[in-house]
């Protein structure tokens, strides 16, 4: 069987890496993929906005099945595109893909099907929205309403961080703004949740959580995720069931209701206090780097769900995971998530050996002539699975101390609410 994967991240060459397992691939495409996926499968480098510059090369190679990795391809419709060329793709549709697309149509799901969320308000122009947070407590968490690589959302401690975040995402920071969300600080801590659906039926796929924060215990600017760590350390049997009835189900509820499918991978971003859950997000696809967390425990045949997702044939799947815990620490490059150099050799990583349970996922590199090129903000993968958080994360400090890349970073704390020294 032939497979393509859209996208270049961490989370593709980790997709790549667990379907390659399976023994009905006969050949596997990563569109545009990365340093990583090129050593286990074949790049293609086209754009992948170019829905019928990707669509041709599909026919053209007879690709059977595409899946789609990051979400801005899903947001402007590449599923709808594809199966109208009769084209088998698993992931949401356009008009599904909305509930990451945007912010404000999440809501208002939240606010008709009673599912527990922050409170918010959503405003159209910059002066309403100032007028409105004058005399709110603070903090307030203003997020821009579309896409923006998990870097449109302020906590603002302060009415003057406050204005600038209102006044940057109204300034086209994350593009053009139409509306803008104003949501009530929530205590407590985070989780992520995800389930696969066939449109019918959903099997959960396991929890994480991620560090979307710069610096060290959580502090600094937002960023696209420094590291996370499978399963969450919250995550118990009377939670899951609150996840599922008060979060999962009525949002499927919805979905049915707009006479809509939902086929793919779906994450709710969770705050968890006093062992309720609210929704913070969703996203339409495996998180980055949650996915190279998650995968790695994953003992049924990946394409065999995939296959299934798309024939509207999941439900007698079982989904069985090692009981294992596993860390990723991300390696980014210097001045990330702000302004930082591309092109950077990484000298020393063709020479490191990777032990068992430990793996590399690439994410912004290119090879040329051999040599591997940082050419994005997060660089590299680093994920080790035991039966214990510390070790895991002593396994990676070890591999990037070997490595020994001047020109990048990483968070040496992930994983710090789970591990007990």
């Amino acid at each position: 069987m032939k497979i393509a994967i859209i996208g270049s991240g961490g989370r593709e060459h980790a997709l790549a890496f667990q379907l390659k397992k399976s023994k009905k691939i006969t050949k596997l495409y990563c569109i545009p993929g990365n340093a990583g996926t090129n050593l286990i499968s074949e790049n293609v480098n086209l754009n992948i906005d170019n829905f019928r510059e990707v669509c041709n090369f599909i026919r053209k190679e007879n690709i059977e099945l595409v899946i789609i990795g990051p979400e801005k391809p899903l947001v402007n419709g590449i599923v709808d595109y594809l199966k109208k060329k009769n084209i088998k793709v698993f992931g949401p549709n356009k008009k599904v893909s909305q509930l990451e697309g945007s912010k404000i149509f999440t809501k208002k799901i939240c606010k008709k099907y009673k599912i527990p969320t922050a409170k918010f308000g959503i405003f159209k122009n910059k002066q309403d929205t100032l007028q409105f947070i004058k005399n709110k407590k603070m903090p307030l968490v203003i997020k821009s309403d579309g896409l923006a690589a998990g870097k449109g959302v302020y906590i603002c401690k302060n009415l003057k961080y406050a204005r600038k975040a209102i006044t940057e995402i109204f300034g086209g920071k994350f593009g053009k703004a139409n509306q803008i969300l104003v949501e009530e600080f929530l205590g407590g801590e985070e989780m992520s949740y995800f389930i696969i659906s066939d449109g019918i039926n959903y099997k959960c796929f396991n929890t994480a959580q991620d560090h979307k924060r710069v610096g060290e215990k959580d502090t600094g600017k937002n960023t696209g995720g420094m590291g996370a760590y499978s399963p969450s350390g919250l995550i118990n049997k009377v939670l899951e069931k609150k996840i599922i009835k008060k979060i999962i189900k009525p949002t499927l509820i919805a979905i049915k209701e707009m006479k809509q499918h939902y086929k793919g991978f779906l994450y709710a971003g969770l705050m968890i206090k006093n062992n309720e859950p609210y929704l913070i997000e969703y996203n339409v696809r495996m998180g980055d780097p949650e996915c190279q967390t998650i995968l790695p425990l994953l003992k049924t045949d990946l394409l065999d769900l995939i296959i299934a997702c798309c024939n509207s044939k999941l439900l007698n799947k079982k989904v069985e995971w090692y009981k294992k815990k596993s860390l990723c620490v991300v390696l980014c490059s210097n001045g990330y998530p702000e302004n930082y150099k591309k092109n950077i050799e990484i000298p020393k990583l063709n020479k490191l050996k990777i032990k068992k349970n430990n793996y590399l996922f690439h994410a912004g590199t290119k090879e040329i002539e051999n040599k591997v090129y940082a050419i994005g903000g997060r660089v590299l993968n680093f994920v080790s699975i035991s039966d214990d958080f510390l070790k895991s994360r002593n396994e990676i400090i070890n591999q990037l101390k070997k490595l020994n890349w001047n020109r990048g970073f990483y968070r040496s704390d992930i994983g710090y609410k789970v591990i007990k020294k």
